[in-house]
């Protein structure tokens, strides 16, 4: 009898054990549940701790309470001047109303393509109307608000709150951006040669300029040297009348030996003359002759 007693209480204690697991279930902080009876929510619990459920016919589910990103593939948006850009956004996002996410998302999987697609739209009416320098100014700030209100207002449908979007880059396409540096490469090249043309242009003009001034500066400098040379001449012009006026056989005694030492100073020079030549007269003077020389003298 004590047998059966033992066996029915481990029983009752067994079956009491797997009602309790059944009936109480814990809520962590991070985490907001959904009490579900036969798929429809009966409560929402959002505060961490531990509950009961009726076992059986209430089930739970469990969704992220913590605020999540979203990293969408870049979107090519065509701009107000028609220009193309792939723009790479971020969402911060969180599940605010669980029984509105569970009724019309239920999983975040399907969350996260449902606002990835509400991103794209929001991405293409707001920047549709932008032009590329307005992307890329300080007006981007506003122009992700702008951004985030619509997307966080479509959200608000599937029980989600956008709490930030942001426009990470926005980059010109593949195809668009080696276009356009082709044509910047092209237009430099032409600015440098246009750059060498006026170079070289400046270049032949400072040579003929400085050419032109070598010839003034040279010009007036055998216009000095002539002017100088024929001061020299006539001084010494003067200086020659001068001597000649004054002792006329001493002039023509220096005359004479300025003569020989140009003639002879080499030792080399060889000269055909009669003896009795103007040119030796001094040399008959020296032996005491009459005005002539033999050969030998």
């Amino acid at each position: 009898m004590k047998k059966y007693l033992l066996v029915g209480l481990v029983a009752v204690l067994a079956l009491g054990a797997f009602v309790a697991a059944n009936a109480l279930f814990i809520v962590h902080q991070t985490e907001q549940a959904i009490v579900m009876q036969f798929g429809d929510p009966r409560r929402v619990i959002k505060e961490p701790g531990l509950n009961v459920k009726i076992p059986f016919v209430q089930n739970v589910v469990f969704y992220e309470k913590r605020i999540m990103g979203l990293n969408p593939p870049g979107e090519e948006v065509i701009l107000a001047d028609q220009k193309r850009v792939v723009v790479d956004t971020y969402t911060r996002w969180q599940i605010e109303d669980p029984v509105r996410f569970y009724q019309a998302v239920t999983f975040e999987n399907n969350a996260r393509s449902r606002l990835s697609d509400i991103i794209i739209s929001a991405l293409r009416r707001v920047l549709g109307n932008v032009n590329l320098s307005q992307l890329l100014s300080e007006e981007r700030t506003d122009l992700m608000n702008r951004i985030r209100l619509q997307v966080d207002a479509e959200a608000r449908d599937l029980g989600i709150a956008v709490t930030d979007v942001r426009i990470r880059r926005a980059d010109l396409p593949t195809q668009t951006s080696q276009a356009i540096f082709e044509r910047m490469r092209s237009e430099r090249e032409r600015e440098a040669r246009e750059a060498r043309a006026q170079g070289r242009e400046l270049a032949q003009q400072i040579r003929a300029r400085a050419d032109r001034e070598k010839t003034v500066i040279v010009a007036e400098a055998q216009n000095r040297s002539q002017a100088i040379r024929g001061q020299g001449d006539a001084e010494a012009i003067r200086i020659y009348a001068d001597a000649f006026g004054r002792d006329e056989s001493f002039f023509r005694f220096y005359r004479s030996m300025e003569a020989y030492r140009n003639a002879l100073s080499d030792g080399e020079t060889s000269m055909v003359l009669s003896p009795d030549s103007d040119f030796f007269r001094y040399f008959g003077d020296i032996t005491g002759g009459a005005g002539t020389a033999s050969p030998a003298q």
